[in-house]
């Protein structure tokens, strides 16, 4: 993932225009590769105390404000999230308001709101401390909100990775350099991205810029200008990829599975509607039953309802589902192989965590639990669609292309890539960020994701029971189509088609 740091000089007081500022820088970063974009401290109203204290009211916001659309729509229309600072409303009638970052998401809507935790003086007369920790995940990354003062407490990054968190978003209005420069020790200190959006603008009080971006190790990779007396706005990016939560991560397999029983469903007969390539016809032996061509019945109700989300003249071609799991630990034996003989000087640890960017260990693969599906894009005819790469195309064989965010995209690829997480997202899938085509649901990786308890769906046998967990039950999912008594019982969908041709190889 692009992560972009932004920094514009606030008109003071003016919270539609300073939204409508940082829906075009939303929209500058989302052309230039980023897929989350952070902006200073107080930016909705610039850091003047004195307005606010003034009007805590007019000057305070929910995330639903109507001055906030125009960030809200930005996101939206770029699938980008966004970091938003400014006075947020306080609970009950007269509470004070306090210093918020709103977190939207791709789609728009508030993935998390965090109130800073530690004031200074001078915000104390005018802001409530806040008391929660900010924290989200997004694109498989686990973040850490810090607001300006917050850092200079040593125990908020320590509790940041204590928490498992990789990537550390600072929002800031810093009057000088030496502040700014003190993240570098933070990210050292503590092993921790980290991602300073700080304030500019010659109205008193002024920040200095220098919005900026550190490695864990300390190393600055981005910086943007000085800003004391300067009306321009600037964009810094940095790349934080490696901070990805991996398939290997313990944090994964530390998720329990409480397997609910939902059954395997053939989505050729369950969803002729769906196009189903025959990529992997075969793979699981001579004939394999088609297992391929299985999902768990609540996936397969997911992806209809992305399918009807999708944009006139585009559709999703099914490439795989299942995946047995004796055939998931061969592929994980042969990549991890392949790994062995590239990387003479890699210990097993790193051959196994490397093979898990591509391939999951088979004890977690949410394929084998009939969670997991490759899709791609094709036209209304079955045409391809310019995805970046070719669908299952490793690491090495794209360059790091495979991932989902990755900065080389030509703008179509890119444009394309977020229709389609635009479409799964919506429908409740959630995306392995180490390859565009695989999403899932239910499984223990959904599961850590989305902060849900425990995954719904545990590794199977084709027309077997479970293999291991125990069943809760039957769980809801998206629309309804009746019971499901046995694999392939159940028919969804619409009209039918042929199986697709025209997906990438």
């Amino acid at each position: 993932m692009i992560i972009a740091a932004a920094q514009f000089p606030s008109v003071p007081g003016n919270i539609a225009a300073n939204a409508t500022r940082m829906a075009g820088l939303i929209a500058e970063a989302a052309e230039r590769g980023a897929g989350l974009v952070v902006f200073s401290e107080l930016a909705l109203t610039h850091y003047d105390l004195r307005p606010i204290a003034a009007d805590p009211v007019g000057l305070a916001v929910l995330p639903d404000d109507p001055r906030l659309a125009p960030v809200r729509e930005a996101c939206r229309a770029a699938g980008v999230a966004a970091v938003v600072n400014g006075p947020g409303r306080g609970a009950g009638a007269g509470a004070k308001p306090t210093l918020a970052s709103f977190v939207f998401g791709p789609d728009g809507t508030l993935l998390t709101r965090y109130d800073k935790r530690h004031l200074t003086e001078t915000e104390n007369a005018v802001f409530a401390p806040g008391s929660a920790h900010g924290r989200f995940t997004l694109g498989g990354i686990r973040f850490a909100l810090a607001t300006c003062f917050d850092s200079s407490f040593p125990e908020v990054p320590e509790r940041a990775a204590a928490d498992g968190c990789r990537v550390y978003l600072s929002s800031a209005f810093h009057g000088d350099a030496e502040r700014v420069a003190r993240y570098a020790e933070l990210a050292r200190d503590h092993g921790l991205h980290v991602v300073l959006a700080n304030g500019i603008g010659s109205n008193e009080p002024g920040g200095v810029g220098l919005s900026g971006c550190w490695l864990p190790s300390g190393e600055q990779v981005a910086a943007a200008s000085a800003g004391l007396g300067s009306d321009g706005a600037e964009v810094v990016l940095s790349d934080v990829r490696d901070a990805i939560t991996l398939m290997a991560d313990p944090a994964v397999a530390a998720v329990p599975v409480r397997e609910c029983g939902e059954p395997l469903v053939d989505v050729r007969a369950a969803a002729p509607g769906l196009l189903v390539d025959g990529l992997k016809a075969g793979a699981d032996g001579e004939d394999g039953g088609g297992a391929f061509a299985h999902l768990r019945e609540g996936v397969l109700r997911r992806l209809l309802a992305a399918q009807k989300a999708l944009p006139d003249g585009l559709r999703l071609q099914f490439v795989e589902g299942y995946r047995p799991p004796a055939l998931q630990c061969h592929y994980f034996t042969q990549y991890g192989d392949e790994l062995r003989a590239a990387h003479p000087d890699w210990d097993a640890a790193q051959i196994h965590r490397a093979a898990s960017r591509y391939v999951s260990p088979p004890e977690i693969a949410p394929h084998s639990a009939g969670g997991a599906v490759d899709l791609t894009l094709v036209t209304a005819d079955r045409g391809d669609v310019d995805m970046g790469t070719l669908i299952n195309a490793s690491p090495e064989e794209s360059g790091g292309a495979c991932y989902t965010s990755a900065p080389e995209l030509t703008p179509t690829a890119r444009a394309n890539r977020r229709i389609l997480s635009a479409a799964l997202r919506g429908a409740g899938l959630v995306n392995y960020p180490t390859e565009w085509w695989h999403w899932s649901y239910g499984d223990r990786y959904w599961a850590l994701a989305t902060g849900a308890e425990h995954a719904l769906y545990g590794p199977r046998e084709l027309g077997g029971d479970p293999m291991g967990g125990h069943t809760d039950g039957a769980v809801g999912s998206v629309g309804s189509v009746g019971a499901v008594g046995a694999v392939g019982a159940v028919r969804v969908g619409e009209a039918a088609g042929p199986d697709g041709a025209g997906v990438e190889r």
